[in-house]
């Protein structure tokens, strides 16, 4: 089986590979085969077995032979097949002096053995082989030469030289030719990938036919400097390039020893970058609505581009630096961080700007009030009562609930009550709230302080006004009473003690003269009290005498005058 597969190279080796083509097969595997070796031929081809015609030295020699046979006559042999034709010749030496290579397929890498041989193998001497005229070293003792690794290069025509005794012969040339065992690759592959994307590059050589299953390596350089492989595959896949990957890139494929390695061409590849767009600005919590005091983290997106990227934070038209890279994270916001935020992104060559975001600060409700905050008396029924609540603090919309003993009786901020009757009686409270987004996911409340409130019927009103009045008036006059009393029983008082010291008779007065006697300064009393005075605290009496003699008049005497 060994000697058929490599008649069968050798036959490939001068052009018979295919499968309509008749091929003429030799044992043993060398050429030229030597008469003295007993060489088989063998002829391979298409059509009905015994249908066989061979030709030898170009005359028609055997028909419908054999599709085997020894040759015994040197010469040149063909055979043919009906359907496939004529195969190529095959010449069976009988000289003295024969180079013999072996028949199969000679490809880059291979070892060649050169075997110089006399007639029925008789003793050669003093060997040299030569290659087109050139001398390839010697003599030799042997009659073998090993020459490898083999390239294209070592294709020609050889011959070999030695002393059979004393006798110099020289053998007819043979042709040897050296078959490319992969041919010069080619690196494809994106010349313009775009930055971000894969680039895949191939580096095609594909294996001779005359050896389909050779085991090639691949490896891809950038700027001469290895970036892939040795690796059985001639693909290189880069997922994601950026401008760096830029450069001159070739790839080389070499035999599994690395006898043949071949480069391919320099291909240029330039990763040009994307330019931005879709810059958008997202906020968490989502919508840009945050209560005061909380956490506020606004993240910048690119849709498309390609970096590296920079970005910038502003606030309304203020280009004023707030933060940089991809996040601004507000860790406690005022009511002052209210306003339209931008990103800026950059990648070097271009600026894009977002979409401003508006961020709303919400300010929950606080200390919900009542006004008015008390009723300073029972409300009569039918009388019209309003309440109003507010806020002292809190974001708009507020909403407002009225609660009566805690149950729900109205909304918004006015209760307009209109005539009170008794079943408004209650304590009252009022429920501000307002929420954050419109699903309402925060809501925040504040209650008021409790308001009662006492609806009195009419008829109730008017008895109890007309018992106050009534205990009024039996006051009062029970007040007049005891001042009545007292005033008398001072007056008693004073004239006993007249009685008990009577005055001395005055001296003469001059006209419009006043005599004050028994005059002393005391306190004044709260109050009607009935107290008698002392002694020595009153204006007795005064007396003021008319103007020119004329007589008193009651109004000029005065008595019991309180001093100052």
């Amino acid at each position: 089986m060994a000697g058929k597969v490599a008649l069968l190279l050798w036959a490939q080796t001068l052009g018979l590979a295919g499968a309509q083509t008749t091929q003429l097969l030799v044992q043993p595997p060398w050429t030229p085969p030597v008469l003295w070796d007993r060489v088989t031929l063998t002829c391979q081809g298409l059509g009905t077995a015994g249908a066989t015609t061979w030709y030898k030295d170009g005359q028609r020699w055997w028909l419908q032979g054999p599709d085997r046979f020894v040759v015994t006559e040197s010469g040149t042999y063909q055979c043919d097949r009906p359907g496939t034709g004529r195969s190529p010749p095959v010449s069976v030496s009988n000289d003295r002096l024969v180079l013999q290579v072996p028949a199969r397929a000679l490809l880059e890498g291979d070892t060649v053995t050169l075997r110089c041989r006399g007639w029925k193998d008789t003793s050669v001497t003093r060997v040299r082989f030569y290659q087109d005229e050139k001398d390839l070293g010697g003599p030799f003792k042997g009659t073998e030469l090993s020459l490898s690794p083999r390239q294209l290069h070592h294709s020609g025509r050889y011959h070999c030289e030695g002393l059979e005794g004393f006798r110099l012969s020289r053998s007819v040339p043979v042709t040897v030719t050296v078959h490319e065992l992969f041919p010069v690759p080619v690196l494809e592959g994106s010349p313009e990938p775009a930055e971000g994307s894969p680039l895949n590059l191939s580096c095609l050589s594909t294996p001779s036919p005359l050896r389909p299953r050779a085991p090639l390596l691949h490896l891809f350089y950038r700027h001469g400097r290895l970036v892939g492989g040795p690796q059985g595959s001639p693909q290189l896949l880069l997922p994601a390039v950026g401008v760096s990957h830029s450069g001159n890139y070739s790839c080389q494929v070499r035999s599994e020893r690395g006898a043949v390695q071949k480069s391919s061409a320099q291909l240029r590849v330039t990763v040009r970058r994307v330019p931005l767009s879709g810059v958008s600005v997202s906020a968490q919590p989502p919508g840009g609505q945050v209560a005061l005091g909380d956490r506020l983290v606004l993240s910048c997106a690119v849709a498309t581009g390609t970096g590296p990227l920079s970005f910038s934070w502003h606030r309304g038209d203020s280009w004023a630096l707030l933060g940089t890279g991809p996040h601004l994270e507000l860790r406690h916001v005022g009511d002052n961080d209210s306003g339209h935020y931008q990103c800026r992104t950059s990648d070097g060559d271009s600026v894009a700007e977002s979409v401003p975001i508006n961020v709303t600060v919400l300010v929950p409700v606080a200390n919900a009030t009542i006004s008015p905050g008390a009723l300073a008396h029972p409300v009569r029924t039918g009388d019209p009562v309003t309440l109003r609540c507010s806020v002292q603090v809190g974001s708009a919309p507020v909403t407002f609930t009225w609660l009566r003993n805690g149950r729900e009786v109205a909304r918004g901020p006015l209760l307009e009550l209109g005539g009170v009757h008794v079943g408004h009686s209650g304590t009252y409270q009022c429920v501000a709230t307002n929420q954050l987004g419109q699903d309402g996911h925060r809501v925040f409340r504040a209650l008021s302080p409790e308001l009662a409130l006492t609806a009195t019927p009419q008829a109730h009103w008017d008895t109890a006004v007309a018992a106050g009045v009534a205990g009024s008036l039996l006051f009062l006059v029970l007040l007049l009473g005891v001042i009545v009393g007292c005033h008398r029983w001072l007056r008693l008082a004073s004239r006993k003690h007249q009685e008990r010291a009577p005055p001395e008779p005055p001296a003469p007065l001059e006209e419009g003269e006043v005599l004050y006697t028994h005059v002393t300064r005391t306190k004044r009393t709260q109050g009607p009290t009935c107290t008698a005075p002392p002694q020595d605290a009153q204006v007795t009496y005064a007396e003021l005498p008319g103007p020119h003699g004329r007589p008193r008049a009651p109004s000029d005497i005065y008595g019991n005058v309180p001093g100052h």
